[in-house]
């Protein structure tokens, strides 16, 4: 099991998670089309040509959920009872198709459940950054951990 129990974790806590991801035109469709989203700067070359931007942007929601996604096999994978929130999701930087992106994440904040004895709540500060080291997304992420069986 890779991920940690809640009574493993320190406020401080940084992980530079290994996992590396190189977005292409099919996970901007994917996510776009799944999700209903008929953003022309997502998913017409033409409109998102005419922008600002120059060309079409990744949709937010899957840069979003890879970057929770990347973090899990380091933090919570096998520990978690339940994700309880995402708190201050941010996106200060466009995502291209053809960007590789890597996370990085902190343990801000760590309190026992008052009300599941063994269990407590881990708020880790998730970062993604794009090639070039620019924050693409960020975001606090609300876990609720088992703690190591028989030492609460």
């Amino acid at each position: 099991m890779a991920g940690r129990y809640f009574n493993e974790w320190q406020v401080g806590d940084r992980i530079v998670h290994e996992l590396r991801r190189t977005v292409t035109e099919t996970d901007n469709l994917l996510i776009s089309t799944l999700t209903h989203n008929p953003q022309p700067l997502h998913l017409d070359a033409e409109a998102a040509g005419a922008s600002e931007f120059g060309r079409i942007l990744v949709n937010g929601t899957f840069t979003f959920a890879l970057m929770v996604g990347i973090s899990v096999g380091d933090t919570t994978l096998g520990t978690l009872v339940a994700n309880l929130g995402y708190d201050e999701v941010r996106m200060p930087s466009p995502v291209f198709i053809g960007d590789t992106l890597r996370a990085e994440s902190e343990v801000v904040e760590l309190r026992p459940s008052k009300s599941r004895p063994g269990q407590g709540i881990v708020t880790f500060r998730h970062i993604m950054l794009n090639q070039r080291d620019e924050i693409v997304c960020s975001c606090l992420r609300s876990a609720l951990l088992h703690s190591v069986p028989g030492k609460d």
